[in-house]
Order: C-alpha cells, then sequence, then structure tokens
C-alpha cells in the first residue's frame, strides 16, 4: 500500500533530480547551502534535524516537517522527543500550528508503521 509519505518521498526525489539538471547558480548554490546547513559542526545533524521540524512546524510548511520527521525518525529521535519538540513549535507559532501539529502526528505515525512493516 502507498502511504502519504511514500507519495511525498516520490515527488520529492523526482523534482529535486529534474531541478538539479537545470544550470541555475543561485538555485545550485541554495541546495549546496541547505545540504551544509545539516553538516555536524557546533551542533550535530541530529540536533540540527530536530530544529529544522521546529522551524518547518512554524513556518506551517507540511512539505518540510514530512521531510525533516523522515529524518528525525530514520536517525533515532523517539516519539516522545518529537512530540516535545512539536510543542516548543506550537508554543512558539500559537493555535495557528494547530493543522500543522495534525499533519506531523499523522505522520509520525505513518512512518512508525512503515518501521513496524519492515521489522
Amino acid at each position: 500500500m502507498t502511504t502519504r509519505v511514500d507519495e511525498f518521498r516520490d515527488y520529492r526525489t523526482k523534482m529535486n533530480e529534474r531541478i538539479g539538471e537545470i544550470e541555475h547558480l543561485g538555485i545550485k548554490r541554495f541546495f549546496n547551502l541547505d545540504t551544509a546547513a545539516y553538516r555536524d559542526q557546533a551542533l550535530d545533524g541530529k540536533t540540527k534535524e530536530l530544529l529544522g521540524l521546529v522551524a518547518s512546524t512554524v513556518m506551517r510548511c507540511n512539505d518540510c516537517i514530512d521531510y525533516h520527521l523522515d529524518q528525525c525518525v530514520s536517525i533515532g529521535w523517539s516519539d516522545e522527543e518529537l512530540y516535545d519538540a512539536l510543542n516548543v513549535a506550537l508554543v512558539v507559532g500559537g493555535s495557528i500550528v494547530i493543522p500543522h501539529l495534525r499533519h506531523a502526528v499523522e505522520t509520525i505515525d505513518l512512518l512508525r508503521a512503515e518501521e513496524n512493516a519492515g521489522e
């Protein structure tokens, strides 16, 4: 069964490959900057993914929420840790974040179901 997360991953991969074909220096630089921002430095990459999740939730970007949750789950953040981070996003962003909190919780459930199916 194909889930919303599977469709998101497929679309993101397809379109990132297409964007990679574009010979535009500014676009290439931005993608490189984004990649570099999540490398281990003063903060480790795992923490940065959690920060990305909070920022994405406050910015109300469901695609970004899905991306960062996919990363966060794959690198080992627990549900309790994710919920705590999402609480920070809710407090910072206010009630307008609630629909995106719903989306995030559904995504966590889908990712955990995927993990459990693979066991």
